[in-house]
C-alpha cells in the first residue's frame, strides 16, 4: 500500500487497541494460540493500492478496492486512488476512505461518476463501501451522513460500512437501529494496522447487538479462534480478510471449511 494508506491504517482505532490491550485475559489463557489467518482459507478480501494481488485472488467471490478517499481540508474533493480496474470473475465493492462526512454535491457527483465507470467497465459490482472510523458515541451523525447517500445510490447497488468493535458494546441502540434501516452489512474489523487487536473475543460475544448483517474483518497472519456459537448468528454472513504488503503465501489456495461461505 501506498506510504499515506500504511500510516492511516497504523495510526487508526488507536483508542479502540488501548481499551481491548486490557481485555487480553479473556479467552487468551491457559487455552491454545489462536490459529494464524491464511488468506488462501477464504473467499473474500481488501486490497488496497500497492499490495500486489495473489495469482489466486481471481478465485475469490469477493473484493473490496479501495478505490480512493474524501479527505480533511477546505478545498475537500473525492480523490480516485486507482484507474479503472477490469476484473473477470470476483464481484467488486468499490471502498472509499472517508475522513469528513460533510460532502458537497461535487464530491458526490464524483463517487458516482466513478462508480458508473467501474461497471461500465464490465466489472460486477456488489455495492459501495464507506470505510470510516465513526466514533462509537457519533453514531446517530453517521446514521444521517449513511441515510442521504443511500438516498443517491443507485438501488443496484448495495452499501456497506466497516465498524468498530465497540459498537457491538457501546453503541446506542436507537443509532444502531437507524443504521440496520440503511446499510446492507458491516464489515467489524479486527485488527489495526498489521496486527489483530487483542482481546478481540470480549467484543465479538456481543456481536448480536448490531441487529444487522455483518462479516468480520480480519488480517492477513492475524490471530483467529472464532467465538462459540458464532455460526448459528443468522446475521454473521462470513469474512473479509485484509491483504498486506510483502506477505509470503503459498501458490495454490487452500479451501475453507468452517463458516457460511459468502455471499
Amino acid at each position: 500500500m501506498g506510504d499515506r494508506s500504511q500510516v492511516l491504517l497504523v495510526s487508526r482505532r488507536s483508542l479502540l487497541f488501548g481499551t481491548a490491550a486490557s481485555l487480553l485475559v479473556c479467552g487468551c489463557e491457559g487455552g491454545e494460540a489462536p490459529a494464524k489467518v491464511d488468506a488462501r482459507a477464504y473467499q473474500a478480501f481488501f486490497l488496497w493500492p500497492g499490495v500486489r494481488a495473489p495469482a489466486w485472488l481471481k478465485q475469490a467471490r469477493e473484493v473490496y478496492l479501495l478505490a480512493g478517499e474524501v479527505r480533511h481540508g477546505a478545498d475537500s474533493t473525492f480523490v480516485p486512488l486507482r484507474a479503472t480496474p477490469k476484473v473477470p470473475g470476483p464481484a467488486l465493492w468499490f471502498v472509499i476512505r472517508v475522513e469528513r462526512l460533510d460532502w458537497n454535491e461535487a464530491i458526490h457527483r464524483d463517487v458516482l461518476h466513478a462508480l458508473s465507470l467501474w461497471e461500465a467497465a464490465g466489472n460486477r459490482i456488489s455495492g459501495l463501501q464507506i470505510d470510516f472510523d465513526a466514533a462509537t458515541r457519533g453514531l446517530s451523525d453517521y446514521g444521517r451522513f449513511l441515510a442521504d447517500l443511500r438516498r443517491r445510490l443507485p438501488r443496484r447497488f448495495k452499501l456497506s460500512i466497516t465498524g468498530l468493535m465497540d459498537w457491538s458494546a457501546g453503541g446506542d441502540p436507537q443509532a444502531l437501529r437507524q443504521l440496520a434501516g440503511i446499510v446492507d452489512e458491516i464489515v467489524v474489523q479486527t485488527y489495526q494496522g498489521r496486527h489483530t487487536i487483542p482481546g478481540y473475543e470480549a467484543y465479538l460475544g456481543r456481536l448480536a447487538r448490531l441487529g444487522m448483517p455483518y462479516r468480520i474483518g480480519l488480517v492477513e497472519g492475524g490471530s483467529w479462534d472464532p467465538p462459540p456459537r458464532l455460526a448459528e448468528d443468522p446475521n454473521f454472513r462470513g469474512y473479509v480478510v485484509f491483504l498486506l504488503k510483502d506477505q509470503p503465501r503459498h501458490a495454490s489456495p487452500a479451501v475453507r471449511t468452517n463458516g457460511p461461505a459468502v455471499s
